[in-house]
């Protein structure tokens, strides 16, 4: 008897990881300050700049919590008291963080909240204290090829990149200083021609172009 209750619940749990469906879709990051650049650039950087970020997803299909995203789109921006990502991962969450989580607009209510804690958990501790969560019209294409990425939320958030190019490099010493601000595959740097957020909630609004400050990635 207790071999085949033993039995069921190895069975349970494997149509529980069999039931849990995988997400997945494309990934863009903004940040405040250089993430592909040399090390001295990086170094007069530290602690003047990078405080700011905006993380998106865009999913293309599976589900969160047992609520199906596919289709929709999520966006996390947030404020720190030190340059994010600085140390290796010594000092990568300089708290306070607070955050803004924009939710796709087309989302139901059980999918808003399913984004927001997919958003949360993919964040980790970057996410820090989120101080409001709002539904607006989100619009994202990411292409990994030309390393296109545009991303419009709602009047809050807006975001383009294209590819780097070797006129980009200004010491000949650049390198991927830091990396993506959460777990992803296939990340690649990519130029910011424009990346602004002119929301509420975190006590300031800034604006970033003609960097080299993105990511474009999937997950």
């Amino acid at each position: 008897m207790l071999r085949f209750a033993g039995c069921l619940t190895v069975l349970a749990l494997l149509a529980g990881t069999a039931g849990a469906a995988e997400i997945s879709g494309s990934y863009l990051e903004a940040r405040t300050c250089d993430v592909y650049t040399g090390p001295c650039f990086a170094n007069a950087q530290v602690g003047l700049t990078g405080q700011q970020a905006i993380l998106a997803w865009s999913i293309d299909g599976g589900s969160y919590g047992g609520v199906d995203l596919s289709g929709l789109k999520v966006v996390m921006t947030v404020r720190a008291s030190d340059t994010l990502g600085y140390g290796g991962g010594v000092v990568i969450h300089p708290d306070p963080i607070r955050s803004v989580i924009l939710v796709d607009q087309e989302a139901t209510a059980a999918q808003r909240q399913a984004l927001v804690n997919f958003a949360r958990e993919r964040a980790g501790q970057v996410a820090g204290e989120v101080v409001r969560v709002a539904a607006v019209p989100i619009d994202m294409a990411v292409d990994h090829v030309d390393m296109v990425g545009e991303l419009k939320a709602g009047n809050e958030i807006a975001v383009t990149t294209r590819k780097l190019s070797k006129t980009d490099c200004v010491c000949s010493n650049e390198v991927t200083f830091y990396p993506p601000l959460t777990k992803v595959e296939n990340s690649e740097p990519a130029y910011t021609i424009d990346a602004s957020f002119t929301g509420r909630g975190l006590g300031a609004r800034w604006s970033c172009p003609f960097s080299r400050s993105a990511f474009l990635a999937t997950f």
